[in-house]
């Protein structure tokens, strides 16, 4: 099962590192993640996705808990959270075909944000299987290159108590 971590951490120099090795030293492959800062720059957001029973994760959550530059962990339900990816796509476009993958783009409502001579890249957002159902459909033009970023996510709702 797929969890979705949000954890907020000190904005100091090494903090990434330590949360990486403690998921290695635990054997747990990251199948996703990004950090940025937050509203607070004394602060970031770290969103880990990664491939876990719920008691081993239960574990990793509290070795989090205890290194020093954390602050606040969620386990996000999938039901109770928004999640973005980004990823950008460079096709094969030569000029007779561009319609057609301009026409996907559109559907999926992505950015054509460059033009090449044979390629077109394609900037679009949204969750994950929206992005690989666009990928599949790509994939008969020709990808030339792919870049992808880390889920981000954060628990629906207001963060002011109620």
């Amino acid at each position: 099962m797929n969890h979705t971590l949000s954890v907020l951490v000190e904005n100091k120099p090494g903090v990434l590192t330590r949360i990486a090795s403690l998921f290695a030293r635990r054997g747990f492959n990251i199948d996703s993640l990004a950090v940025g800062i937050t509203e607070d720059p004394t602060l970031s957001r770290m969103t880990i996705v990664v491939s876990a029973e719920d008691t081993p994760i239960e574990q990793i959550t509290k070795q989090l808990h205890k290194l020093i530059n954390v602050l606040k962990i969620q386990d996000l339900d999938p039901k109770e959270m928004i999640d973005r990816e980004l990823v950008l796509f460079k096709v094969n476009a030569p000029p007779e075909r561009r319609h057609e993958i301009i026409e996907i783009a559109n559907v999926f409502r992505a950015k054509i944000v460059d033009v090449g001579k044979n390629s077109l890249t394609i900037e679009a957002t949204g969750a994950g299987d929206k992005l690989a159902a666009m990928e599949d459909l790509l994939r008969a033009y020709g990808i030339k290159e792919l870049a992808r970023t880390g889920k981000i996510a954060l628990a629906r709702g207001s963060k002011d108590p109620q």
